[in-house]
């Protein structure tokens, strides 16, 4: 990498001089730009450039750094130099220190105590009991669809496509597999509409269609599909329990920790101010 560094120095020095610079070294190294103030050496650089990247390459990283760097000193220049005079920047830096810190905490403590284990039984309750912040905006459906080239023997497909025998479904698994094909196989998934429709030729599943056409095979030109529709739930409606579990997960959670958070502080409150750690004069 140094020998990149004395490469990369060497040509934009070059540049520099060009350009009209001329300063080489300073302590920390060759100098390479300097705005107002702040200067920048070659040796804040070390570790930019991947290993095994060409000299000339190299160059050009460091040249789009140095580039960047100083497009980035002048911005800060010009926002010091406009700073509100009523902008209280030491408070800003108080204040966003002091909610890093306690943000940092408030993690720390979650890890040691949440418990992050959400029953079975929690989810659907919390699912049953809070319906409407599970509506869905769009359909949804659960479907089975697979996109193969033209080439692929269409007589051994349809043997397992059409199947109702369990045991094909790891052989329809492999067909697809082996022909490169791409697959929706699982049947227990829920898809939006839109994304299971945007994989078919434009028309073929609609929210005015999907609930009558269950199934189809078509071909394109280009590739043969096959799809079949298991299962559908209108926009608008209550989403399906299976559908919403993660997002119940996260939401029961996220209560939790709020939870655990409150009490946590109110504790030491109280122990703090049976300490007389705490004084509040009226």
């Amino acid at each position: 990498m140094k020998g990149n560094l004395l490469f990369i120095f060497i040509a934009l020095s070059a540049l520099c001089w060009h350009c009209g610079g001329g300063e080489s070294t300073k302590e920390g190294g060759p100098l390479l730009a300097q705005v107002y103030n702040k200067d920048l050496h070659l040796s804040e650089l070390e570790g930019i450039v991947p290993e095994g990247v060409s000299k000339e390459d190299s160059a050009l990283i460091v040249s789009a750094y140095v580039q960047r760097w100083v497009r980035d000193q002048l911005l800060m220049y010009e926002a010091e130099r406009n700073i509100p005079k009523d902008l209280d920047i030491d408070e800003l830096v108080r204040s966003y220190r002091a909610s890093l810190v306690r943000f940092n905490f408030e993690e720390q403590i979650i890890a040691e105590r949440l418990d992050s284990t959400v029953s079975e039984a929690e989810l659907k309750a919390f699912y049953e009991n809070n319906q409407d912040q599970f509506q869905l905006e769009s359909t949804i459906l659960k479907c089975l669809l697979l996109r193969l080239p033209l080439e692929a023997p269409q007589s051994e497909l349809n043997k397992l496509w059409y199947s109702r025998n369990p045991t094909d479904e790891p052989k329809l698994r492999g067909f697809a597999k082996q022909w490169n094909a791409f697959a929706l196989l699982d049947r227990e998934k829920w898809y939006k509409l839109e994304e299971v429709a945007a994989l078919l030729p434009k028309g073929t599943l609609t929210p005015d269609n999907v609930a009558s056409r269950r199934e189809g095979t078509l071909s394109d030109g280009d590739f043969r599909y096959y799809y079949r529709v298991l299962e559908t739930v209108q926009g608008k409606a209550t989403a399906p329990f299976d559908y919403v579990k993660e997002q119940a997960s996260k939401v029961i959670l996220h209560k939790r920790k709020q939870e655990m958070l409150e009490r946590w502080k109110e504790d030491l409150y109280q122990k703090e101010l049976r300490r007389e750690n705490v004084k509040i004069y009226r």
